[in-house]
């Protein structure tokens, strides 16, 4: 194999397994079952913006003829389903791939951490199964350590992840993915592009050692340390995973996000913060 076939093969690599993190990311962080206090309120995406799923192709994205054997967008789920059990053999990544719309789904959650919003709208099953809680310290309200634990199984499905059964499967779904980016209004945009950005995005959240303090709002909760409310709403969800989980997620980042070309220095350092609290 030539040197730059062997940076290819590495290319899909990374790309593949970071649309499986950020999938997982979603099953069991972003979807459905949120409580009705969190840390940071949630803004859901209206239907006019661009990162909307059931948004209708323009004209720029009406596509040529399928080729020879390729699976049409609309009727692709049972063939992504099957294929995707290569890939982990995880209870918890086969029940999500049941669901209907997976690429595009999938497409529409990479899209909104792009623009760091929620993805939740997109990925609204699967979610944990215990709420989220704070408790008083002190006469002071805290995120509660115990909630972590309701995401360890994400960081378990990511580090597990079967990488070279994945390279040849991005390469027959990239053209999905590809098509569904350019239904969402991105007729000239390339979807591992946008990949790259949303782990940048995950990238820069800090790892936060210690309590973080809550102030109790009429609707929900929200940080104390403003350095920590001011995240995005995608980077807050990561956040709200606790600092084991964070790193988990965030070294599997890194190492692809490096293997899809992007130079050390153009990527967010890691960063261990200690919450500022009254």
């Amino acid at each position: 194999m030539q040197p730059d076939q062997k940076d290819g093969k590495k290319k899909w690599i990374a790309v593949i397994l970071v649309a499986v993190v950020i999938v997982g990311f979603g099953i069991y962080y972003f979807l459905g079952s949120q409580p009705a206090k969190e840390p940071v309120p949630v803004e859901q995406p209206s239907k006019s913006e661009s990162s909307d799923m059931t948004a209708k192709p323009s004209p720029e994205s009406v596509q040529a003829p399928l080729p020879a054997g390729r699976v049409a967008l609309a009727e692709s789920d049972d063939w992504v389903r099957k294929k995707s059990q290569e890939i982990s053999p995880h209870a918890g990544w086969t029940e999500w791939l049941m669901n209907k719309n997976l690429v595009r789904r999938l497409t529409a959650a990479v899209v909104n951490i792009t623009e760091g919003k929620s993805p939740r709208k997109h990925l609204n099953f699967l979610g944990p199964q215990k709420p989220f809680s704070a408790l008083k310290k002190d006469e002071k309200l805290y995120l509660d350590p115990q909630s972590y634990d309701r995401y360890n199984l994400v960081a378990e499905v990511f580090s597990n992840l079967d990488a070279s059964r994945a390279v040849g499967l991005f390469k027959e779904f990239n053209p999905l993915f590809q098509e569904a980016y350019r239904e969402l209004g991105y007729p000239q945009g390339d979807f591992q592009g946008a990949l790259i950005q949303a782990m940048k995005e995950l990238l820069a959240v800090p790892v936060v050692e210690g309590g973080i303090q809550l102030k109790e709002t009429v609707l929900s909760y929200w940080a104390v340390d403003d350095n920590l409310e001011d995240l995005s709403e995608a980077q807050k969800h990561l956040l709200r995973m606790g600092p084991q989980n964070t790193r988990k997620i965030q070294k599997k980042l890194r190492e692809m996000v490096l293997l899809l070309g992007v130079p050390e220095n153009q990527i967010p350092a890691s960063k261990v913060y200690s919450a500022k609290n009254e």
